[in-house]
């Protein structure tokens, strides 16, 4: 049994020798060192042998063992590094590399990028202020009543008593005022929200670009051109627009600034891209500023009905559905 034992060991190790690839390496260790090899058979072997044997029987089995799957060991390390090696050598570095994925900015960052830009080179400067604010920077300094209709709480998220989500980036209007003296060309772009009912042209968060020029001798034609010539800038000479009367408590007088828009069908129709006007006497006196020696105007324009316009998008929920086939395509 002895020499069984040997001879099993030595048929092992050459046959090893002669193993290049992992599958007869597989067919090796099933033959070999599996649960019924040939290797692992010989311990259960040992018991059938005399006793006065059975301790020499016991080492040379386990030396048997130890010696081919030490081998075997080797071996497998051996093939598989060769055949990691093969196949990276299967590459072809004459083609071409691929382009790897790389992330862009959303399409109401791009508008908001592009506006500011448009801005900048008008000479304005850029402010930015807190999206969670107080009633006075809110209402308050902007001549917003107490009984007003805007500070109604089904009309705003508020977070307490005189804290709300800013319903209008006017209140960076008056934190520019505060702190900053005429003359003052700025534009700030921005959050803001208000619970309105959600459909085509309208969202309960959306963003605003407000723009405030204060100074010496500024009228409502100094507005009215800087208002044509950014929608040329941004939209084309082509673009149709138009002014409303209308009502604000912190411009007086004040007007809506209308863009025409496209439906899904391709049908035109004004939309409201935002309200604009001289600034109120109230709001300069809410700031310092002395009403009679200086005036202003300001606007507020949405953003993303400014993108839906350059862009001919239908739905105002096109921007916000994370969908990446329209996403893509900015």
């Amino acid at each position: 049994m002895l020499d069984q034992f040997e001879k099993i060991g030595k048929e092992a190790l050459d046959q090893l020798k002669a193993i290049v690839d992992s599958a007869s390496l597989e067919q090796f260790r099933i033959k070999y060192l599996g649960r019924k090899g040939l290797v692992t058979q010989m311990l259960t072997q040992i018991g059938k042998c005399p006793a006065e044997l059975r301790p020499a029987a016991g080492q040379l089995a386990n030396k048997v063992k130890n010696e081919v799957s030490a081998a075997f060991e080797g071996l497998r390390e051996k093939i598989t590094h060769a055949e990691r090696d093969r196949k990276r050598e299967l590459i072809d570095v004459t083609l071409p590399g691929r382009i790897p994925r790389i992330g862009k900015r959303h399409v109401i960052i791009q508008t908001i990028n592009e506006l500011l830009e448009i801005f900048a080179r008008m000479g304005f400067s850029i402010a930015y202020g807190p999206e969670v604010e107080d009633e006075y920077h809110n209402f308050v300094a902007l001549n917003i009543p107490p009984e007003h209709p805007a500070r109604d709480p089904l009309d705003n998220f508020y977070v307490d008593d005189g804290t709300l989500l800013r319903s209008q980036t006017s209140t960076i209007q008056i934190r520019v005022m505060e702190r900053q003296k005429p003359p003052i060309r700025v534009v700030a772009p921005g959050r803001v929200y208000r619970p309105d009912t959600v459909d085509a042209t309208h969202m309960f968060m959306f963003h605003q670009l407000e723009a405030l020029v204060v100074d010496e001798g500024v009228s409502m034609v100094d507005m009215k051109t800087t208002i044509d010539q950014f929608i040329k800038a941004f939209l084309g000479k082509d673009a149709k627009w138009r002014f409303r009367p209308s009502f604000f408590p912190f411009t007086e007088p004040s007007a809506e600034v209308d863009l025409l828009l496209a439906d899904r069908a391709g049908n035109e129709k004004w939309v409201e891209m935002g309200g604009c006007g001289m600034v109120d006497p109230n709001v300069f006196d809410a700031v310092g500023i002395d009403n009679e020696k200086y005036t202003g105007w300001a606007f507020g324009f949405g953003i993303e009905r400014l993108a839906m316009r350059k862009y001919s998008i239908p739905d105002i929920r096109l921007l916000y559905e994370n969908d990446l086939r329209f996403l893509q395509q900015f």
